[in-house]
């Protein structure tokens, strides 16, 4: 499933051919409920809830986020339907502070610089492509509540998608694709690049809160043998790839 920034926080359904911001993946939204805690176990340090190369995401940064987002749920409009389980909100938010160091990392390999104004002008970008996206008038904070991004981690999201621009131009040669095939095959380009960049960080997640997909730039469900399942679960649209050979 290819989705960008904008996609995924509003889940445009325009045909015809897409800009340049919505043909790569961001990630999909699937996990399970896990609550936040204080110790790590496994290979992750104590109070870590992820380790990316050499950055730690603490327990306590992880809570003060999903109370951020939390505050942000109890004072939206309900316009905008939850994408998630209130109960996921710490592996939804997990999921964005690592893809946000995925895409650091991509523009590292790339040798890719964004400016404060870049980054104000792609999130300014994303804010008027979601007012034509079906929702009406929801501000764009409430639209990344939504989808488990606290608002305050917004220009976060500017600076994530100005770098998928340039990354994206430097793929592409500055021309989108106009055949369905090429736009295809692009996006599959930078998969591979955005995987490559996640491995490189050697990502690691507390078990507490799940595991990390590669294919999808997600936090899932961790797996555990201490009991099976008492009803069959559905089957995952795309299977999760915990170590893919990108």
């Amino acid at each position: 499933m290819l989705r960008t920034a904008l996609s995924v926080l509003v889940g445009a359904r325009a045909s015809g051919k897409p800009p340049r911001g919505r043909l790569v993946t961001a990630a999909a939204f699937t996990a399970t409920a896990a609550a936040c805690a204080l110790a790590a176990c496994g290979p992750v340090q104590m109070g870590a809830a992820a380790i990316s190369g050499s950055q730690r995401i603490s327990t306590a940064e992880l809570t003060t986020q999903v109370a951020n987002l939390q505050h942000a749920l109890d004072n939206s409009s309900g316009k905008v339907p939850l994408q998630f389980q209130k109960a996921q909100a710490p592996q939804e938010v997990l999921a964005w502070l690592l893809r946000f160091q995925v895409r650091d990392q991509m523009a590292t390999r790339n040798h890719i610089t964004v400016t404060p104004a870049q980054s104000q002008r792609a999130l300014a970008s994303i804010a008027a492509q979601a007012s034509q996206g079906g929702s009406g008038n929801v501000p764009l904070p409430e639209l990344a509540a939504a989808n488990g991004l606290p608002p305050d981690l917004l220009p976060d999201l500017g600076r994530y998608q100005a770098i998928q621009d340039q990354v994206v131009a430097k793929l592409d040669g500055g021309t989108l694709p106009s055949s369905q095939s090429d736009l295809q095959a692009l996006g599959k380009q930078f998969s591979h690049e955005q995987c490559i960049a996640a491995k490189s960080l050697d990502i690691k997640v507390n078990p507490q809160f799940g595991a990390f997909d590669y294919s999808q730039i997600s936090v899932v469900p961790a797996t555990t043998t201490l009991a099976a399942p008492q009803t069959p679960s559905p089957a995952p649209t795309t299977k999760p790839q915990l170590s893919p050979p990108c």
